[in-house]
């Protein structure tokens, strides 16, 4: 991981409470050193255990959570606060395997970050959530004018809701507003650079598969259309669309 002091960036809201959880007690001190400089507030936990009880007991605006963890893995901990607790989650991910960062997504994680990182990016994303969810606890009341529906699909804005056909689905905030964002532009395609800018909260880099991840993930969950086409279908080197439905009806719910 490489390290930068000094940075210009101040965090949106002051003195933000962030929970490190990870097992390299000299990272923890980098992290702490560096995020306490950008205005946070910064605590430390070395196990899994730790992690999922001070979640439990204490107000925190954002936990930066390493998968390979003593005692009880990231992967357990992300479970076990995802049942009691909507705080969001950045995961540090130290494998390549591309599985374990589209499980710990699937399972409720905010956003991930391979190690090696650097802690200019790290703070960059951490900005990039905390701006998400302030945004989601200021959201205006539901109404009908913030459905979206199309074809058998329905996203209600207000109450930040899906529904596919007769089923609630179940998706992360990112996802949410990844799909929304199709949604709103469906039948034209959006870039990866738009896609990662609005939904993501950063600049694009070409290296940075994030938006790729979280695309993955929210097609498993909404699945194809109901005559087997693709909802979200990947445009190469572009980025992505939302299909119209046939216009023959054959998506509408019957």
């Amino acid at each position: 991981m490489s390290a930068s002091v000094g940075s210009d960036h101040k965090p949106d809201s002051v003195a933000a409470r962030i929970l490190v959880v990870d097992d390299d007690a000299e990272l923890c001190k980098l992290v702490s050193r560096f995020l306490g400089a950008e205005g946070y507030s910064v605590y430390t936990v070395h196990t899994g255990g730790l992690g999922v009880e001070r979640v439990m007991t204490e107000n925190y605006d954002l936990v930066v959570l390493d998968v390979m963890l003593p005692e009880l893995d990231g992967f357990e901990v992300l479970r076990r606060i995802r049942i009691k607790s909507a705080t969001p989650i950045l995961m540090l991910t130290a494998r390549g395997d591309d599985l374990d960062r589209i499980l710990g997504l699937e399972m409720g994680a905010d956003d991930y970050l391979p190690k090696p990182f650097n802690t200019r990016e790290l703070s960059a994303r951490i900005r990039a959530i905390l701006r998400r969810a302030a945004s989601e606890n200021t959201a205006v009341a539901p109404s009908e004018s913030t459905s979206l529906r199309l074809g058998d699909l329905e996203l209600n804005a207000g109450a930040r809701t899906v529904r596919y056909g007769n089923k609630m689905l179940n998706l992360t905030t990112v996802e949410f507003d990844l799909l929304q964002r199709l949604l709103q532009s469906a039948g034209s395609v959006v870039g990866r650079e738009e896609l990662t800018k609005d939904v993501l909260g950063r600049k694009f880099s070409p290296f940075d598969r994030s938006i790729d991840t979280h695309v993955w993930s929210l097609r498993r969950k909404v699945g194809n259309a109901s005559d087997g086409s693709e909802r979200i279908k990947g445009i190469r080197g572009v980025g992505y669309l939302y299909a119209l439905p046939d216009r023959s009806g054959k998506d509408d719910s019957k």
